[in-house]
């Protein structure tokens, strides 16, 4: 799967972009998450309060439970603002 990291997220995990395979015991985001967050200091920073992060699966916003599979471009983010 492709993984996309913006703002904070890129900022923090220190990469725009990286190719994963999907691990046999993650079936949806919020576990992919959770998955991310033990990868190292960076990645837990990134990842550690869920409410300022939104997820698109194939450009469509998500939420946590939606299941997600191998072919899957997952892009996470901060919320977004407008004024």
């Amino acid at each position: 799967m492709n993984l996309l990291y913006f703002a904070h997220v890129r900022e923090n995990i220190g990469c725009s972009s990286e190719q994963m395979s999907l691990p046999d015991n993650i079936s949806n985001v919020g576990e992919l998450m959770s998955h991310l967050r033990a990868k190292g200091k960076g990645y837990q920073s990134a990842f550690e309060n869920e409410d300022n992060i939104r997820v698109a699966v194939n450009q469509l916003y998500v939420n946590f439970d939606h299941v997600i599979s191998e072919q899957d471009e997952i892009a996470f983010f901060p919320p977004m603002t407008g004024g």
